[in-house]
């Protein structure tokens, strides 16, 4: 207080000491309270607002580098929607084709069992060959399945081709007829696709251009045997 500020209050109060001495008093029993002075408070208080601030800095980056994060999961989980939507459309489309040409007829469909989440929903395949009424997987023939699943494999194998694909024991279900239909689905991609396939079937043998066997001449000895079918 100032020397003024002093003189007016006490020009318009009067003192009573002993209210003085009680409000020292209870002064002093506060400033006891306090404990006792620390010079480094000044110090302590400064680096403790500086880490504050560091670590309060810190939480906005975090905060901004999640929202980003979600923003980029968001993206890529839409584009990932459009882009499986538009290939899982390519497939159905491929799949009833070549599901009709390897039954020479029926009807194949494919649809997602959640269509709100096609990123997550299960796949439920609806086939109907020829003569027969629509049917779950389950209660089709050993021979029926086999070549649902090549018809499958080749709508999925058209939306994405390579140069190469290897077939391990295709057509071991398959009877002769049904060889000769799986034969004709391969004669269409042979001018893009080198097929290996891996086989015991007659018919397919004689579809090959090439063969590669191994035999055994001697006890524990292998050998490598291979026959150009194209130049024969």
């Amino acid at each position: 207080m100032t020397y003024g500020e002093i003189k007016e209050k006490f020009e318009r109060s009067k003192i009573i000491p002993e209210k003085e001495k009680e409000l020292l008093k209870n002064l002093k029993k506060e400033i006891e309270i306090l404990g006792p002075i620390n010079p480094l408070a000044f110090e302590e208080l400064k680096n403790i607002t500086e880490l504050y601030n560091a670590n309060e800095n810190q939480i906005k980056d975090i905060t901004a580098a999640k929202e980003n994060i979600v923003k980029i999961l968001e993206e890529i989980d839409e584009k990932s929607r459009v882009l499986f939507l538009e290939s899982f459309e390519k497939i159905q489309h491929n799949f009833s084709e070549v599901f009709q040409k390897l039954f020479n007829g029926g009807k194949a469909k494919l649809s997602l069992l959640e269509p709100e989440n096609p990123l997550t929903s299960g796949i439920d395949i609806q086939v109907q060959p020829p003569g027969k009424r629509p049917r779950s997987l389950r209660l089709l023939s050993g021979g029926e399945k086999a070549l649902t699943a090549i018809a499958l494999m080749f709508g999925i194998y058209m939306v994405r081709s390579s140069p190469f694909c290897v077939l391990d024991e295709i057509d071991a279900p398959l009877d002769d007829l049904n060889v000769a239909r799986f034969l004709s689905i391969l004669d269409e991609f042979r001018n893009n696709t080198q097929f290996i396939l891996i086989t015991h079937n007659k018919k397919t043998m004689a579809k090959a251009e090439s063969l590669f066997g191994v035999t055994m001449e001697e006890a524990g000895i292998s050998k490598v045997l291979s026959v150009e079918l194209k130049s024969a």
